[in-house]
């Protein structure tokens, strides 16, 4: 019978996994960066998301997705790196932890609906950018999408204490 757990031993006996654990600056630094990266990624988020529930009517809706999109892709440069080498120095507590998994169904989601939103009503967004109101269909994806990054944001720090 194959062990369940020898993946999980195995991906956290790798050297990064193991300087992870033991080196005493590493996992805070790398703590440092992803969350860096996760303030940048959602915090322009948020703006976008804001606008589109009717926030600063004056700026244009593609002019603000032009100007957030590279912070956007810059901070998934820190976070996802950064979050791999956490992930590995603990992936035995992690896959089991629910506060990981919910976050991670949550990013999930995230990309769902960032998808529809780009494939679907964002494709006519030069019938709204500027002095027009912001269809419904954009209005709703902006609040899911608020919302799930704010779940993302409680498990992420609930990861510690669950």
């Amino acid at each position: 019978m194959i062990d369940p757990g020898a993946p999980l031993a195995a991906i956290e006996g790798l050297p990064l996994a193991m300087a992870m654990r033991h080196d005493l600056w590493l996992y805070p630094i790398v703590e440092i960066v992803h969350i860096t990266g996760f303030v940048t990624l959602v915090g322009s988020i948020i703006v976008f998301d804001l606008r589109l529930l009717g926030l600063s009517k004056a700026l244009p809706v593609r002019l603000l997705a032009r100007h957030v999109l590279p912070w956007s892709i810059g901070a998934l440069l820190l976070i996802v790196p950064s979050g791999l080498m956490m992930f590995i120095a603990h992936a035995g507590d992690f896959i089991s932890n629910t506060a990981f998994i919910v976050k991670m169904s949550l990013l999930f989601c995230a990309g769902i609906n960032a998808a529809v939103f780009h494939a679907g009503v964002f494709r006519g967004a030069a019938a709204w950018d500027s002095g027009v109101a912001t269809p419904v269909a954009a209005k709703l994806h902006a609040l899911l999408s608020l919302i799930i990054w704010a779940g993302v944001l409680a498990c992420g720090r609930l990861l510690a204490y669950v």
